[in-house]
């Protein structure tokens, strides 16, 4: 056998056993385990016109509600960590299934969050979209999001830094 053959067959043995094992070898990932499939209740969705919405279905609620569509890859370790992961933390920066509980001057910033995103095109994330390529915003789309957003931003309160609570 080849030394490169041989490299190329102890790497492969290698993923493979790390891919059997790797449910096993991360206790400090176990919440991330049992995020892994699930989807609290929905508390006070965001409200949007139809075709505002139907973008941020489409592009953004995967992560950013609790109407998650768990694809079959999502239990697979590790790939269900950074899935989980990435879950848990658009959640946490914004979660459209809990807009109603956010108080205005966090909706602002969260929608301020929004556009920054947007504008840098950093949302969708690339790796996202490479497996979900229906979740690319068009330029209509970002165009309709961006109304849609000033709009919002208008009808809030206007607050000074000093006001604005965490």
């Amino acid at each position: 056998m080849l030394r490169w053959e041989k490299f190329l067959l102890v790497s492969f043995l290698g993923v493979v056993g790390l891919l059997v094992l790797a449910p096993w070898l991360s206790p400090p990932l176990a919440h991330l385990a049992s995020l892994r499939g699930s989807n609290p209740p929905v508390t006070g969705n965001i409200t949007a016109p139809p075709d505002v919405a139907a973008v941020l279905r489409r592009s953004c609620y995967d992560c950013h509600s609790n109407e998650t569509r768990w694809p079959w890859y999502s239990s697979v370790a590790p790939i269900s960590w950074m899935i989980a992961h990435d879950v848990e933390r658009g959640r946490q920066e914004v979660n459209f299934s809990e807009w109603t509980a956010y108080v205005p001057v966090t909706r602002k910033r969260k929608l301020q969050w929004i556009e920054r995103a947007l504008h840098e095109h950093v949302m969708p994330p690339g790796l996202y979209r490479l497996l979900h390529p229906d979740a690319r915003l068009t330029e209509q789309d970002i165009s309709r999001l961006e109304h849609w957003l000033q709009a919002q931003l208008a009808e809030l309160p206007h607050t000074s830094p000093h006001q604005e609570s965490p």
